[in-house]
Parts: C-alpha cells; sequence; structure tokens
C-alpha cells in the first residue's frame, strides 16, 4: 500500500507533531506500507538511510513562522503542483492536522484522484495573545479545520482534549482516538548507578538544587512568558529549557535559566532523568509527546489544566494548573505552589514508587508499534484491504 504521510514540516523542525509523524513513518514502513514523506523545504528532509521512506521536499515560504512565530508555511503554484502529483501516486493519503495550507492542497488532490484521507488532528484551538491571532486562529478552524474534517474519510483524534473540541461535528466514519507512542527503550527511568550530579555538569547544569524542565518550541503558545516570570520569581531553582525558536530565554538576563537548543530525541532521555520537575505552561495542546516522554523517564508532571485531562485515565499522574492568558504572574505563582509541593513530597529521589508507576503506565498505554498497527487497519479498510495487518488495532472508537 502506497502511503503518503503530509505534514508541514520535517522532523527537523524538532516540533512534537513532525517528530510524532517521523516516527510513525518508521513504523508504517516496518508493517509493510510503503512510505512517501510529503512536506515543505522550510527544514531539511530525514536523510535516505532514516527509514522514513521516500520524501517529497515541496517549496514553500515560511514567513509567518520566522515574522510571528506561527508555524504556517506557506506553498506556491510550484509547491501546490508536487503536492498533487504526489496524492495522484499514491493509494491512502495520511494527513497530520488540518489547518496548514499544504494539506488543504493535499485534500483537495485527494478528492480529485479518489485518494481515501485519513486526517489526524493533534490540536484544539491555540488562545494566543494577541486578539489579532486569536481571531484568526477561530476563523481558521471554522472555514478550514471543520471543513476537513468533515471531508476526511476517517478522522483520528491524539488525546480527549481535542476530541472534546471537534467532537460533535458530522463526520464521514466514526472518529477514533489513538494515542501516539513513546520510545520506551530510549524514555526510561534512571538506570542503576545514574549519577545524577555527573549527568547535570556534563550538561553543563549546575549540580545541586532542584532542577525544573521544560523541553519545546520556544513559541508564545508553549507558555515563555510564564516561565520566564517563573524564574524571576524563584531564583534558588534551576530551569533548564531544551528547545529552539523565535524567543530567546538567553536575553532574559537569568543566571538560572539555562539554555539547551542542541538536545533533541535520544539525547533528551538524560536531561529528563537528571531532572526533578518537568514543566510545559502551554495552551491548545492535544497529548504533547514531550509529556508522554517525561512521564516514561518517571519525571513529575506539571501542565496546563487542559492539557491535563488529554488522557483521562493518566490525570492521577499529572498536576494540572490552570492557565490565567491574561495574568502570566498569577500563572507562575500557581505553578510554583505546585513544584514546592512536588519537592517536598518527592524529594530529590532518582526513582519513587510514583516513577515506576509512570514509566509502567506509559509502557502499557502509549505504544508505536500499536499506534501503527491500528492507522494500517484503518488505511487497509479505507483501499479494499491492500495492507497485510497483523494482530488487533487497539483503536478506541468514540
Amino acid at each position: 500500500m502506497k502511503v503518503l504521510l503530509a505534514t508541514a514540516y520535517f522532523e527537523s523542525h524538532r516540533g512534537g507533531i513532525e517528530i510524532v509523524a517521523g516516527r510513525l513513518a518508521r513504523e508504517l514502513g516496518r508493517s509493510g506500507a510503503n512510505v512517501t514523506w510529503l512536506a515543505t523545504d522550510a527544514t531539511a528532509p530525514p536523510a535516505a538511510q532514516a527509514g522514513c521512506g521516500r520524501t517529497v521536499p515541496v517549496a514553500a515560504w515560511n514567513i509567518t513562522e520566522q515574522k510571528l512565530g506561527v508555524p504556517m508555511p506557506l506553498p506556491g503554484l510550484r509547491g501546490a503542483g508536487a503536492i498533487w502529483r504526489a496524492v495522484a501516486a499514491s493509494d491512502c493519503v495520511l494527513l497530520h492536522d488540518s489547518l496548514y495550507l499544504t494539506n488543504v492542497v493535499a485534500m483537495l488532490a485527494a478528492r480529485r484522484f479518489g485518494r481515501p484521507v485519513v486526517l489526524v488532528q493533534h490540536i484544539a484551538a491555540v488562545p494566543y495573545a494577541n486578539p489579532l491571532l486569536r481571531g484568526l486562529m477561530g476563523l481558521a478552524n471554522a472555514l478550514i479545520a471543520r471543513p476537513m474534517l468533515r471531508a476526511s474519510d476517517q478522522v483520528v483524534f491524539i488525546s480527549d482534549t481535542v476530541v472534546r473540541h471537534f467532537g460533535s461535528l458530522g463526520f464521514q466514519a466514526k472518529p477514533v482516538l489513538i494515542f501516539n507512542g513513546v520510545d520506551t527503550d530510549v524514555f526510561r527511568l534512571p538506570p542503576a548507578g545514574f549519577d545524577r550530579s555527573s549527568c547535570r555538569r556534563a550538561l553543563g547544569l549546575p549540580t545541586g538544587g532542584p532542577l525544573i524542565l521544560f523541553v519545546g518550541r520556544f513559541v508564545e503558545k508553549k507558555g515563555l512568558h510564564v516561565i520566564e516570570r517563573l524564574a524571576r520569581a524563584r531564583p534558588e531553582l534551576t530551569f533548564a529549557l531544551a528547545g529552539w525558536g523565535p524567543i530567546d530565554p538567553a536575553a532574559w538576563g537569568l543566571p538560572n535559566v539555562h539554555v539547551l537548543s542542541t538536545l533533541q530525541g535520544a539525547s533528551l532521555a538524560p536531561l529528563y532523568q537528571a531532572s526533578d520537575v518537568f514543566i510545559l505552561p502551554s495552551v491548545g495542546e492535544g497529548l504533547p509527546l514531550v509529556l508522554q516522554e517525561a512521564l516514561a523517564c518517571g519525571r513529575p508532571v506539571i501542565c496546563g489544566a487542559e492539557t491535563a485531562t488529554a488522557d483521562p485515565a493518566a490525570r492521577g499522574m499529572i498536576e494540572g494548573v490552570a492557565i490565567d492568558g491574561a495574568d502570566a504572574d498569577k500563572t507562575a505563582a500557581a505553578f510554583a505552589a505546585k513544584i514546592d509541593h512536588i519537592l517536598a513530597r518527592e524529594a530529590g529521589a532518582d526513582v519513587t514508587v510514583a516513577a515506576m508507576a509512570r514509566h509502567a503506565y506509559v509502557q502499557t498505554h502509549y505504544s508505536w508499534t500499536e499506534a501503527a498497527r491500528s492507522y494500517m487497519a484503518i488505511m487497509s479498510r479505507l483501499v479494499g484491504g491492500k495492507a497485510n495487518v497483523v494482530g488487533q488495532p487497539t483503536t478506541k472508537a468514540l
């Protein structure tokens, strides 16, 4: 089965959606699919030996991300033509998220050539602080996201949060919920003999005191302004920020903030293991992969209250905080109170009973192999049984 997997960026962009898509491309290839990954040329495609299948870099402008921090690459006529040809050459189209214009073009091409579309919806609405961006987001959801979801042959939601936002639409088929997987061979509890101080020293971090970790893009929706206020208010805490983006935390001039921009993938695992608390004061999320990775490493997690309900069965393992978009200081204070509570409860231990429970939950509930099997089963049904699917898929009907 020839599967066209489409995203706005390749995984070198280092956003959650692209990283998920890259892992899924590899798993689908192992399951027998002939995968072509289409994304804009704003970032470099994976190498041929990376196991992601064939890649199609589409010519596009990335000015909205560069100027506004909004990842929305704009394909031109040449790029649209490349998308059109790639869809025509496929048996099934697997789109990751609805708002990207490259995916809109792919949907139009799929309707023209009669190719079934599976649309994976990762995020709900993003409540930007800028009223213009917030209004544009609402308009885009109404005029683009909802029609795209209705037009898809099968919609997949990756979290309960996104289900609640879009679940009442009329769909071609009943949507399903498939959680993203986590590589628990990489993201795991600190190994026996793990030396937290040595690990921190190797990463250029202070060896003493609590380490608070954030992993993600440095953009508004991830709550960087909240982290800045939190770091200013709590100089005794060390904050490690792993990521990149238009916001530069180094410009805050805070000695307790350390930026690690080169870590990604497996190289993040020791940083998770060496931290005391993982924080994610973001809005408009589904179930962020970095949150799942932190749990896999046994770390306590504090995030926005909406994100904390993305997987209802995991709610007891995640601390939720109400994000007040109009009062960053209030939100920072709420995160500080949660951090203090966790630090007092877990007292800097690398592995606790709670940590083992978090890791065990991830192992049981977030499997890339099972996720790929579920996607293969869906696409096999849509294209008439061309895929050889082994075992039973683990989708949750909504």
